[in-house]
């Protein structure tokens, strides 16, 4: 196993659910905790990220990349569904993941688009997620800073603020001026253009 490091108090009294561990974890910062919550999940993570990876060897590094990012994000979010939650992380690191090396060799042009350095966390997760403006993201990653550009300005300034700055509703709507009702409908209308823009 993994993080059988992390296991050196066996006899403490364990939390059982997931919310029960990220409650534990986030009031302590216990790597044991973390360790033990995300070994329950590993063979899901592993499956998502050889899904989109497909190399044994990447996909196990990136097992271990997003343990140490949940090190960091997990304190900081909001999780009411964990399971979800790290499906969509998983995702979208390897979606990323992607990106960069599609940017590396000189596909897509536009590099400050994502800052590959950028840990994905929870608002970034919830684009790929979306079934009712579901984009088939890493089969036009390299069509996305184009696409983007040929949006409405409002729409597309609330799409780079929320998804790509990893901004919440209410920092797009302070930064912008929007109330929080138009930044939803901004982002709601322009995923679903990007849609649109990205089937042509």
């Amino acid at each position: 196993m993994f993080f059988k490091r992390f296991r050196s108090k066996p006899n403490r009294a364990r939390p059982t659910t997931d919310a029960e561990f990220v409650a534990a974890y986030k009031a302590t910062g216990d790597l044991e905790l973390l360790g033990e919550l995300y070994e329950r999940h590993m063979e899901l993570v592993y499956a998502v990220c050889f899904k989109y990876l497909r190399d044994e060897a990447d996909s196990k590094d990136a097992v271990m990349q997003l343990f140490e990012q949940l090190i960091v994000d997990l304190r900081r979010h909001e999780v009411t569904n964990f399971k979800s939650w790290l499906h969509s992380v998983a995702r979208n690191y390897c979606l990323m993941h992607l990106r960069s090396q599609r940017v590396r060799v000189g596909v897509g042009g536009d590099t400050d688009l994502i800052d590959e350095d950028r840990p994905i966390t929870e608002s970034m997760a919830v684009w790929p997620d979306d079934d009712d403006a579901a984009l088939d993201i890493e089969r036009h990653l390299s069509r996305l800073p184009d696409a983007l550009h040929r949006l409405p300005d409002p729409q597309r300034v609330c799409i780079d603020l929320f998804y790509l700055q990893q901004k919440s509703y209410a920092d797009v709507a302070d930064l912008t001026g929007y109330d929080l009702k138009q930044v939803k409908s901004y982002l709601q209308n322009g995923r679903r253009n990007l849609k649109l823009i990205l089937q042509k």
